[in-house]
């Protein structure tokens, strides 16, 4: 007789983990330390479960998908927007950690995500460098803001919080081009994506950081994890609007002004823009269009190790 394999859901909070062993199996509660991290892996070591599920926490779970890793305990880690709107799909409205744990557990029965290369040293530092460079861009246009609409009062103590993030971000962008040549491989991608026009080096290093798949799939799916794949919205003799959905926001963030960019000086991107323009199409649309446009090239020309060559004009 075979054992029945284990779906392990954990929930994730700052002080706690909540482990359910199966929908309907057993409840621990772990305290989220080191301690208590090595205790948990040790046991699903044990346990060998056919897959373990939590949701991204941003980063407190990164510790315990770590060493579970090292323990060779298959994790997943998930958008919790997927695991939220299948946990409505059961009925289930109640929330809980509890409860949370258990979803997590038929949701890595059910679904079955796929079990992901987690990302090395190099790679996690590349990561937090970008990840703090774009706080610090949201924090800076937030002060920008804030000081038209303070007492004057407060202007001086605004302004030079604003010097002081300046300087933070001249020396992010520093930091993410050494670290960036200071590595073969990385600076390698660097040169054959900054070929492209419009693809300057904050792209460059999101690109890097944030979609370690480009260049390994397809257009269509690396259309869809950006989110700038349009879907249809069809329904018997309806024919409704095509819309993006989903994807990596900050990646698109990114992209859009690489497109921005681009529609001027990049002649592939600004003939497919002023097509879509004469077309009817509305602005951004169109730019949507060539976000799409710029990650399908930027993917092709790392699958196949090429660089950026401009389109021979066609006599006339």
């Amino acid at each position: 007789m075979t054992r029945a394999e284990v779906f392990v859901g954990i929930d994730v909070s700052k002080a706690r983990l909540d482990v359910a062993l199966g929908f309907a199996g057993e409840l621990l509660g772990i305290a989220h330390d080191a301690r208590g991290i090595v205790e948990l892996a040790g046991r699903l070591q044990k346990l060998a479960p056919a897959l373990v599920v939590l949701e991204a926490s941003g980063g407190l779970e990164t510790a315990l998908v770590g060493e579970l890793a090292a323990a060779q305990v298959p994790v997943a880690v998930v958008n919790p927007r997927q695991v939220r709107e299948f946990t409505r799909c059961t009925g289930q409205l109640a929330k809980t950690d509890a409860l949370d744990a258990r979803a997590l557990a038929l949701f890595a029965e059910r679904i079955k995500p796929p079990v992901r290369e987690l990302p090395d040293e190099q790679t996690r530092q590349l990561q937090a460098l970008v990840t703090r460079r774009r706080e610090l861009v949201e924090m800076l246009s937030a002060e920008r803001n804030r000081l038209g609409c303070v007492p004057a009062v407060l202007h001086r103590e605004i302004r030079a919080h604003i010097r002081w993030l300046q300087a933070r971000l001249k020396q992010r962008d520093h930091d993410l081009d050494q670290m960036l040549r200071n590595s073969p491989l990385w600076r390698e991608r660097e040169d054959l994506l900054s070929s492209v026009p419009g693809v300057g080096p904050v792209l460059c290093a999101t690109l890097l950081a944030g979609l370690p798949e480009l260049g390994r799939l397809n257009r269509r799916e690396i259309a869809a994890l950006v989110g700038v794949a349009p879907y249809p919205h069809d329904s018997g003799t309806m024919r409704g609007r095509r819309t993006v959905w989903g994807g990596r926001a900050h990646l698109r963030a990114a992209l859009y002004m690489g497109a921005l960019v681009g529609v001027r000086y990049n002649p592939v991107l600004r003939s497919l823009y002023c097509r879509l323009l004469q077309r009817g199409k509305a602005k951004k649309l169109a730019l949507v269009a060539c976000m799409r446009k710029l990650i399908t090239i930027l993917n092709a020309m790392l699958k196949h190790r090429t660089h950026w060559s401009a389109p021979c004009p066609i006599p006339a």
